[in-house]
């Protein structure tokens, strides 16, 4: 069994109880990453660049462990939607998502740490495909009124009330949760962490 300290770099419940699911150890150590000092590029360019930085964030807290940073966008007409500011940026988001596809990517980083040197960094992306069917104007407002949205990526939480905003997906599930389970397992087996015990 590996002895290396699994850090989070990341609040989101979700994150922690897909972790939590697949049976991993993890210590929970948010980042203070300014999200906003990434520039403007590709989306999958963006959460990866997003990802690292957050784990580098952590990682000058430790000397030894293996960080996990993640992050996910919506994408949708050439354009990225974080979180809402408030509730009618989260109206704007629903609006603008309604009867449509938009894609959800979710950049990773998982970095090796030993004696206070970075000795491996793998990052890597997904992006799932989500289709909205038509939204009615009060189904919209009936559902930022729940508050659901308002810290979420786009808006919605798929594995919530979001829901019934959902037409369908083409894609992995979990990334529109917010961490691609299966890449990660991936990740992590090639630096050496063990899956499910092994």
């Amino acid at each position: 069994m590996d002895s290396r300290q699994i850090i989070l770099a990341s609040a989101s419940p979700r994150r922690q109880e897909l972790l939590h699911l697949i049976g991993l150890d993890f210590k929970v150590i948010p980042s203070s990453f300014d999200e906003s000092s990434v520039g403007e590029c590709p989306p999958e360019e963006h959460v990866m660049a997003t990802a690292s930085g957050k784990a580098l964030d952590v990682s000058r807290l430790l000397s030894d462990g293996v960080i996990i940073g993640a992050d996910t966008i919506v994408a949708v007409d050439d354009g990225i939607l974080g979180k809402p500011q408030d509730e009618s940026d989260a109206k704007r988001m629903l609006m603008l998502l309604s009867g449509r596809s938009h894609f959800v990517y979710t950049g990773l980083s998982v970095l090796v740490l030993k004696a206070g040197e970075a000795i491996m960094h793998l990052k890597d992306y997904v992006s799932t495909e989500v289709i909205f069917g038509y939204l009615p104007e009060p189904l919209i407002d009936a559902y930022v009124a729940t508050g659901e949205p308002m810290d979420k990526a786009g808006a919605y939480g798929i594995q919530e009330r979001g829901s019934v905003l959902v037409e369908g997906i083409a894609g992995d599930y979990f990334n529109v949760v917010g961490l691609p389970v299966y890449k990660l397992s991936r990740m992590l087996m090639s630096v050496g962490i063990p899956i499910l015990g092994r």
